[in-house]
């Protein structure tokens, strides 16, 4: 299975935070599946860094690259795909990560109860 991190699960598991539930880690861990990390979660944890929200101790990148994740790029398709969306989150980044999960038929892991409602491959965490 191709996995997409929604943001604060990238966190969870970077941070082994308990808030990640037991078959989350089990998805990410197993090794058959491909699990990415998108270039619109570095880009929202590089905002909340700079606003003083979130510290994040060494580069985000290299901390990805060393869990084995793929890093998935932002495209023009992607951006696209968010006008077709319902207006169900309003948050840009989570719409992206929906519309990537969309296109690239990738499984969505969030917690986020608001993504969890859209027309979208999405696996609640």
């Amino acid at each position: 299975m191709d996995l997409l991190l929604d943001t604060h699960v990238l966190l969870w598991w970077l941070m082994d935070d308990a808030r990640l539930s037991d078959y989350a880690r089990q998805l990410i861990a197993d090794p058959g599946n491909a699990v990415f990390a998108s270039a619109a979660s570095a880009w929202e944890l590089a905002i909340k860094q700079a606003l003083g929200r979130l510290t994040i101790d060494g580069s985000l990148e290299a901390a990805v690259r060393d869990e084995g994740f793929l890093t998935l790029p932002i495209t023009f398709t992607h951006a696209q795909e968010t006008q077709a969306l319902p207006p169900i989150h309003h948050d840009p980044f989570d719409r992206m990560l929906v519309a990537q999960a969309r296109v690239e038929a990738l499984h969505l892991l969030t917690a986020d109860l608001r993504v969890l409602q859209y027309p979208a491959p999405l696996i609640s965490c």
